[in-house]
């Protein structure tokens, strides 16, 4: 719970944002980065493998939504998260 507060406090908009398209990419990515290291150790472990794909691709919607909204925003946030390197 903590680092998910940590998350939402780095990455908001403004003060009370909570649901922004930052913070779900923010929140997603977290996610999705415990997750993999938890196949690394489990690797039949299909359903986590799906959920895995399914978060993939809910935060690649998003970034899509940010990119379109505004392309600075966008690259400070996948530079912000270490993505697309």
């Amino acid at each position: 719970m903590e680092s998910k507060t940590k998350t939402i406090a780095d990455h908001r908009l403004h003060e009370r944002d909570t649901g922004s398209a930052d913070v779900q990419v923010a929140l997603l990515t977290e996610r999705i980065n415990h997750l993999n290291q938890h196949l690394q150790q489990h690797k039949k472990d299909h359903s986590s493998r799906r959920g895995l794909l399914m978060m993939v691709s809910q935060r690649r919607q998003l970034l899509n939504y940010v990119r379109g909204k505004d392309e600075a925003r966008y690259t400070a946030l996948t530079q912000k998260l270490g993505l697309r390197r």
